[in-house]
């Protein structure tokens, strides 16, 4: 979904530019990340923190390293990146960070997704935290729950089910959000789903 996205929005603007990075190693992300920015912007006037590893399993049989896998790619991941990011966005900016309907609170929830769904509540929760923080700087968070989204990663979750949204469609719905929508909501979780899961 990353490189369908990346041209969609890259189609904006030739200002606009992708780049790819292993979430789940934030000393790497640390490392290169920044300087994979820097190599394009001064300033930076969008985010989107769209990182997504899942491992499917019961509670009990999903191991440290599986649990670990998804929480540093979900959250801590998107954390640490909002936090390379943060000092190049300039007022009038946007952060919007990318949840599932898993991480939603009250949304209906699936066996074997418990890790997955509690890493997305968490950047739900810290998207909340930091458009409060962000406040005074300008900048504008966000967060959009998602719900079944025919992906690569959506059809390993659930074998054999057709998602009514494609991924070109989502992507372009998160593109334009992403340079609207801080124009009229900030601190907000917007479910976007049409059926479950």
């Amino acid at each position: 979904m990353l490189r369908q996205c990346s041209k969609i929005i890259s189609d904006f603007s030739s200002n606009i530019h992708a780049v790819e990075t292993d979430l789940s190693v934030p000393d790497e992300l640390t490392r290169t990340f920044r300087n994979k920015i820097v190599r394009y912007f001064n300033r930076v006037d969008v985010l989107i923190n769209m990182a997504g590893a899942l491992v499917t399993g019961a509670f009990m049989k999903i191991d440290d390293k599986e649990a670990r896998l998804m929480m540093e790619t979900n959250f801590f991941g998107p954390a640490a990146a909002i936090r390379i990011i943060k000092p190049l966005m300039p007022g009038g900016s946007h952060i919007v960070n990318i949840s599932s309907m898993g991480g939603y609170q009250g949304s209906l929830k699936f066996k074997g997704l418990s890790f997955y769904s509690a890493s997305k509540a968490a950047i739900a929760c810290l998207s909340e935290c930091l458009a409060e923080e962000f406040k005074d700087s300008g900048i504008s968070v966000n967060c959009i729950a998602l719900g079944a989204v025919q992906t690569e990663m959506f059809e390993k979750a659930f074998p054999g089910y057709k998602a009514s949204v494609e991924a070109r469609e989502i992507a372009q719905f998160i593109s334009y959000f992403a340079l609207n929508g801080h124009k009229f909501m900030n601190g907000k979780i917007i479910p976007v789903a049409l059926n479950n899961p």
